[in-house]
């Protein structure tokens, strides 16, 4: 068993039954979110904050009806800073920018994060600061502060925390620190790796794949199998960031073969989970448009290091490297135009919570109902809100012990 909880750590699949998951309530950081700095901060609208906490709150709801032990991000990285000074440096160091705010007023903002209580702390570092909530009035010693607006931030917000599948992932009995692609979410990993290395319920869980250049993101990573992980490369994901993960996995026996599978770079299909998940040991549900198309390059550990095949067709590829006959397509039989506007809404981004049982956003109405005619059970949340992010129940989940299958 890893971690001092109750409940042993690992996930070995998509679909094990799901025993406990990290997710992140929305919070302040949402608020933050302005017509202004939207884009930039990955956002294709501004959510209703209120309207999105009680759907996030729907969404746990459903999984500790059916079992599922949540563990809140913001309770973790309090409980964590609360335990541990080094914790606490190490989010600070994250924090404050000098190349961007200049070394004085760094020195004066670290020191007052290092004075304050770990709940506050804890929201600082998720929720960011404007110069205007600087405690202390630095306008006449530093030409940052004189030459930003008070709205400006002197620590970036970091809204895209509700995905908490992307910066941590798991594979086997070991955990994934991640590097995001985006400067937006960058910070994101010092978070989960203050968490993983100081909250007592990790003491001892041993870490994966560890880079800081090539990016690798979770959204991108799909457990296919025991022993089979498919990873896209697209806008979030490069072919180097890939390699490293599927040579590393390789070194520590997590996995004997990896598919590497090229999906568009744009913002519709930024993560192969946004066109393809797991919804039963042998099923994924798909965007059709790319069914017939999506390709993959088979990296296999060899004796004498690894062998590289392909692309061949994914769907093949798959079967092959799962040692099933066929890997079964949920044929959503969508039109086009509903097939790509359910697609954009995360139709195809569930969260399978055992074998056949998923949850997945009400919108999607065609994509769910085609789900239940192939015989999955769908659990439907609300997400007018949280879609704004352009994530579904998948990307708004980490999960951290599943049952083997």
């Amino acid at each position: 068993m890893n971690g001092s909880g109750s409940v042993p750590l690992g996930v070995d699949s998509e679909v094990g039954r799901l025993r406990s998951v990290i997710l992140h309530r929305p919070g302040d950081e949402l608020k933050r979110l302005t017509p202004r700095n939207n884009d930039q901060l990955l956002f294709d609208g501004l959510p209703w904050v209120d309207r999105a906490q009680d759907e996030h709150d729907q969404f746990a709801a459903v999984l500790r009806e059916r079992g599922v032990e949540v563990l809140l991000l913001a309770d973790l990285l309090t409980e964590a800073l609360s335990v541990s000074g080094a914790a606490r440096i190490q989010g600070i160091a994250a924090a404050v920018d000098t190349r961007r705010i200049g070394h004085a007023l760094g020195q004066h903002l670290s020191s007052y994060l290092r004075s304050v209580p770990p709940v506050e702390l804890s929201s600082i570092l998720t929720a960011g600061m404007t110069f205007d909530e600087l405690p202390v009035d630095t306008t006449s010693t530093s030409l940052v502060r004189r030459m930003h607006h008070g709205g400006d931030f002197v620590i970036d917000p970091l809204p895209n925390l509700l995905f908490t599948r992307d910066s941590s992932f798991w594979i086997g009995s070991r955990v994934v620190i991640t590097s995001l692609a985006l400067s937006a979410r960058v910070r994101e990993s010092s978070i989960t790796d203050i968490v993983y290395a100081h909250h007592p319920r990790f003491r001892g869980v041993r870490r994966a794949y560890e880079s800081h250049t090539a990016p690798v993101e979770g959204g991108d990573v799909l457990l296919l199998s025991p022993g089979v992980i498919a990873v896209g490369v697209g806008e979030r994901t490069s072919p180097a960031g890939a390699e490293a993960l599927a040579r590393s996995v390789f070194d520590d026996e997590l996995a004997h073969t990896v598919l590497v599978v090229p999906i568009e770079q744009r913002r519709a299909s930024m993560h192969l989970d946004t066109v393809c998940t797991m919804v039963e040991a042998d099923a994924v549900v798909m965007y059709p448009a790319i069914q017939d198309t999506l390709s993959a390059f088979t990296i296999r550990r060899e004796d004498n290091g690894v062998s590289i095949r392909g692309a061949d067709p994914f769907l093949e590829a798959a079967a092959h490297a799962m040692g099933i006959g066929k890997l079964r397509v949920i044929d959503t039989g969508l039109d086009t135009v509903t097939a790509e506007r359910e697609q954009w809404d995360d139709g195809n981004n569930t969260l399978a919570i055992e074998p056949g049982v998923v949850i997945a956003y009400e919108r999607n109405v065609e994509t769910n109902a085609r789900l239940e005619a192939s015989g999955i059970e769908v659990l439907r949340i609300a997400g007018s809100e949280l879609g704004s992010g352009r994530g579904g129940p998948r990307c708004m989940s980490c999960p951290i012990a599943r049952d083997p299958l």
